[in-house]
């Protein structure tokens, strides 16, 4: 993860604004930056979106494709994840740096989203046992300037949303064998739902008290965090504890609450930005990940 050197003179600054729940670019505790969200920005996909959260820059592109059921659930299909941290977003990812904090994330998004209560994974089989979509969930980091999970969950939840996977139509051939047959009509698509895709909030010890969507400054103040996954209905379904620091079970509870009240409230405004956005059609302005 990026880090920047903060001064003792600064920490005390941010800790002190904090504890008042004044942090230094004037939010409350539970406040995120400015946030802007665009949708179908990569043309050779099947779902896109790009999140701009503060100053981190995040594109996401989705790749249906039909594989094979894993043995253990035949009636479901799955998604892949692979996040690249490009050297551009912060030099610590040159290297070896970015292909770990890349594995890392990528872990940490597996927990999350591919099980059958984020993701209705029944949808994506097409032949039981035998053929199932695949979703290839490619995550680029553009730039990095703190809070990188919120900023990814959000980014994957939009290009779901976003997704159009071709309608298949199975037939059976003269040996009895089945011919899949894909449509090649852009408007004959199945979309996924997407209502209990969850997203991330990751809140960040400073002090005795924690904050949402943290700063680079105010991260160099912690030394623990807790990632927390939340659907619309405010149900946890993953968490986990980062950084070198511990956490007493208060402050846990209190964070996890936090985490839930948070992101219990970010799903409406999202789903209603996307489905806004979608409804406008070929008006809508495109600015695309370069802008």
């Amino acid at each position: 993860m990026a880090t920047v050197q903060v001064s003792e003179a600064e920490k005390v600054y941010i800790l002190h604004g904090i504890r008042d729940d004044l942090r230094v670019d004037g939010r409350g505790c539970e406040d995120y930056r400015h946030m802007e969200i665009e949708t179908d920005v990569v043309s050779n996909t099947d779902g896109s979106a790009k999140v701009t959260l503060g100053l981190t820059a995040v594109l996401v592109g989705i790749k249906a494709e039909i594989g094979k059921p894993r043995p253990m659930v035949p009636n479901e299909g799955y998604l892949e994840f692979f996040v690249d941290c490009s050297a551009n977003a912060t030099p610590e990812f040159e290297g070896r740096g970015g292909e770990e904090m890349g594995a890392e994330i990528s872990n940490t998004l597996y927990k999350v989203f591919n099980n059958k209560h984020s993701v209705d994974l029944n949808s994506l089989c097409i032949s039981a046992g035998e053929h199932c979509w695949v979703l290839y969930v490619d995550v680029l980091l553009l730039q990095c300037d703190g809070n990188l999970y919120d900023a990814i969950s959000i980014a994957i939840k939009a290009a779901l949303f976003n997704t159009k996977i071709p309608r298949v139509h199975i037939s059976s051939d003269d040996d009895g064998g089945k011919e899949i047959e894909l449509s090649d009509d852009p408007y004959d698509c199945m979309r996924l739902n997407v209502e209990n895709v969850p997203c991330i909030v990751t809140l960040c010890k400073v002090g005795h008290r924690h904050v949402v969507d943290a700063t680079l400054q105010e991260k160099a103040c912690s030394l623990a965090s807790l990632i927390i996954s939340v659907t619309h209905k405010g149900t946890v379904t993953c968490v986990r504890k980062v950084g070198g620091g511990s956490l007493d079970p208060e402050s846990i509870f209190e964070m996890t609450e936090s985490g839930k009240r948070v992101g219990k409230a970010l799903h409406a405004p999202l789903m209603k930005l996307l489905q806004q956005e979608e409804s406008l059609g070929k008006k809508r302005q495109k600015v695309g990940f370069l802008g």
